[in-house]
């Protein structure tokens, strides 16, 4: 049993980076190993539309043609039992460098059929997919920003690819340590920090259940 967790922040010990720890902790608490990769580490870019992935007959069909650093990355997907993607929302959307992970990773897996296809991905096997979020805005307003509509979409795309998929929501979160130095008159400290003090442990339990489950094939 193999799980994978891929970090899309640029820090590595971030919340997100926290949160995946945790995760892949989950896992190994149930034998399984684990790795996990910071893509801002790796030398990569989004799908660059050659279609290589999808030609008829073609050496790359159902893979991705682009050679760089995420190349064997990749491969290493195809033999794992589980993914964990983490992202902090910069700007109303994942990461950069997580948008462009996802396109490498489901865009070639994925086929333009019909939605009533029995087999809509060239994914080889059935896997437990998860996706760890992390963001400055309070639960309340996910709504009203539109994340739940961006969330759900990814949930889905991983599900229909991959398999059976779930997300973990960390909302208002602590981004600094100290806002005095931040041009932000938005939101409070020491409201941040009690929060931060006493749900995070909570989301950090959720994401190790998250990993534990994944593992234990549940």
């Amino acid at each position: 049993m193999e799980v994978i967790g891929f970090n899309g922040s640029a820090r590595k010990t971030s919340n997100t980076a926290t949160l995946l720890q945790k995760a892949l902790d989950g896992a190994a608490s149930q034998g399984a190993s684990t790795k996990l990769v910071h893509l801002y580490d790796l030398d990569f870019k989004g799908c660059k539309s050659c279609f290589g992935c999808k030609t008829k007959g073609g050496k790359s069909y159902g893979r991705c043609a682009v050679n760089d650093d995420l190349t064997p990355i990749l491969k290493e997907v195809e033999k794992a039992d589980a993914l964990i993607l983490g992202s902090p929302i910069y700007f109303w959307a994942v990461s950069g460098e997580m948008k462009s992970f996802m396109e490498r990773l489901m865009f070639p897996f994925y086929r333009y059929t019909t939605d009533d296809d029995p087999a809509p991905s060239l994914f080889p096997k059935k896997i437990h997919t998860g996706f760890v979020y992390t963001m400055s805005a309070p639960e309340e307003r996910l709504n009203q920003l539109g994340y739940d509509k961006a969330i759900a979409l990814n949930e889905m795309f991983l599900g229909r690819i991959f398999g059976k998929s779930e997300s973990l929501l960390s909302t208002d979160t602590q981004q600094v340590e100290d806002y005095s130095k931040i041009v932000q008159n938005r939101f409070d400290p020491k409201k941040k920090a009690a929060r931060h003090k006493e749900c995070f442990p909570q989301d950090c339990q959720k994401a190790f259940e998250m990993g534990r489950r994944f593992a234990g094939g549940v």
